[in-house]
């Protein structure tokens, strides 16, 4: 199983565990992980949640063959596919969610710790959101968080150029807590996760709720516009063209488009 989950001490774990792949997630995945996580929010033992990757890698994102053998939809409940039902169990998760990061973290592997509370990376680190140079849009709610954390400037070079950027550009940024060497992150991201095992758990539900309130709602409407351009974007030549030179291994061209 490439989602392996587990609970101790409170905590509930979702480890990303398909190294061989570098954690290239697949559909199948994100429904293991989405299952996971509204588990975790019905089970009154689990306090906080605890998301890792492999050491040395979090997730290089989509598997490009399975994600387009299943593209993503919007459904009429605003989940569709996997990958949506899974954004909108992370995003509805009440209980705190800590991200272990070492290694890279492309595309929905950055994203996705938009919606943590808690970000540990380590000094491995490479985050990517790499959307437009394959021909698509920023996603899970990116648009709209990224430049209200960075500003409109780090967000340009991050969100249009994809330029990648360190653990410590993500602390510096307002993305992660900490930066810490490679061999501490797992150990430290969950010793955080188990401190709630000594706080009031619904006092700790009801602030997070607070803590997001002002832009709960614009985040899902930003995931809802995005996936609908997203949707558009995939089938567009540009995106044809990108997926094209990425499995033929060579770079793209993009001169014949305006």
């Amino acid at each position: 199983m490439s989602i392996k989950t587990h609970f101790l001490n409170g905590v509930a774990t979702i480890e990303i565990a398909r190294p061989e792949k570098k954690n290239a997630l697949t559909m199948a995945m994100y429904e293991a992980m989405a299952e996971a996580l509204r588990s975790a929010q019905t089970d009154d033992k689990v306090r906080a949640v605890l998301i890792t990757g492999q050491p040395g890698i979090f997730t290089s994102g989509n598997d490009l063959e399975d994600f387009m053998a299943r593209p993503p939809h919007m459904g009429s409940d605003s989940s569709g596919s996997p990958i949506f039902g899974f954004m909108h169990a992370l995003i509805g998760c009440d209980k705190p969610v800590v991200a272990a990061v070492t290694g890279a973290a492309i595309g929905i592997g950055t994203t996705m710790l938009l919606h943590c509370d808690f970000v540990y990376v380590s000094d491995e680190a490479r985050l990517a959101l790499p959307f437009v140079s394959l021909g698509l849009v920023p996603e899970f709610g990116s648009s709209l968080l990224i430049p209200a954390l960075m500003g409109r400037a780090r967000a340009s070079e991050k969100l249009l150029l994809g330029d990648p950027f360190t653990g410590a550009d993500a602390v510096d940024c307002g993305l992660a807590n900490a930066v810490l060497p490679a061999n501490e992150v797992a150990n430290h991201a969950r010793r955080i996760a188990e401190r709630f095992n000594a706080l009031p758990p619904g006092a700790v539900r009801e602030s997070k709720k607070l803590l997001r309130r002002g832009v709960g709602e614009q985040v899902l409407e930003t995931v809802a516009a995005e996936g609908a351009v997203f949707g558009k974007r995939l089938q567009s030549p540009e995106a044809k063209e990108a997926f094209q030179a990425f499995f033929q291994k060579r770079k793209p061209d993009f001169s014949q488009f305006s």
